[in-house]
């Protein structure tokens, strides 16, 4: 148990911190997850942009998150290559990228621009630089710009992971039926990338949500009437438990915000 765990405990058990139905109770744990990769060292990619001039063209994506702007990721976005985005689990990860000036005319001096992963660049595009094994990043325009004259067309990049600064708590989305729970997840701070879900519900254990696609997580389990608690394992190994985010009067098609983040 962390040091943090351990405080919030001693502050329960000392009664200075009551714990109710609204209050979100992050707990870290240390324990390994079966991993997405992680990497935070400057590695060599190209980057092109695709989506129009507004960007109107990335909303939804292969990550299921459809209006960038509601979940708040903007045009500060990006597509991945099938070698980056890992069928799905690099959504939401973000990655900061400069322009390597040396190898190009048309990259700024000393641009960088820090971008978070919504769609999936697919293979067999025009010049193969989605294919396996390349690591590419197909930004919005706007992101683009932030490097280099749009002219250049394909530019060489350097990149690496970083920590996602998001405002406001990881939120919650809830589709499906009483037996088919799917739940997109947004919003997710420090490495952003979701590696594993777990849903409970307050008469409930907890049951591991499988990656249905993109940041969507399933469930067959029904959880109806039940204030719901979820369980986020992050692609650097880190857990949080968001207790209670949605109330026991939850339903289909809503999105609730916890209190916390990562």
């Amino acid at each position: 148990m962390s040091d943090l765990a351990r405080s919030v405990v001693r502050m329960i058990r000392a009664g200075s911190l009551r714990v109710g139905l609204g209050l979100l109770l992050v707990l870290w744990t240390s324990a390994p997850a079966t991993r997405a990769w992680v990497m935070t060292d400057w590695a060599d990619a190209h980057a092109t942009f695709y989506g129009g001039l507004d960007a109107s063209g990335t909303m939804g994506g292969a990550c299921g998150y459809g209006n960038l702007y509601s979940v708040g990721y903007g045009t500060s976005s990006t597509a991945l290559s099938n070698a980056l985005f890992n069928n799905g689990l690099s959504c939401g990860a973000c990655f900061q990228i400069v322009c390597r000036l040396a190898e190009s005319k048309y990259c700024y001096p000393g641009a960088s621009t820090i971008v978070t992963a919504t769609n999936a660049c697919p293979p067999g595009s025009e010049g193969g630089w989605c294919d396996y094994p390349k690591a590419h990043f197909d930004l919005s325009y706007p992101a683009f710009q932030k490097l280099a004259q749009p002219v250049g067309g394909v530019i060489p990049v350097r990149y690496k992971r970083v920590s996602c600064s998001r405002n406001g708590g990881i939120r919650f989305t809830i589709r499906g039926n009483p037996y088919f729970n799917l739940v997109l997840v947004t919003n997710v701070g420090e490495f952003g990338a979701v590696q594993q879900l777990q849903i409970k519900g307050e008469r409930t254990g907890w049951n591991y949500m499988r990656q249905n696609w993109g940041a969507n997580w399933q469930a067959n389990v029904n959880v109806q009437g039940q204030a719901l608690t979820f369980k986020v394992t992050l692609d650097d190994g880190r857990t949080g438990e968001f207790w209670n985010v949605a109330p026991s009067n939850w339903g289909f098609g809503q999105t609730f915000e916890a209190d916390y983040n990562f």
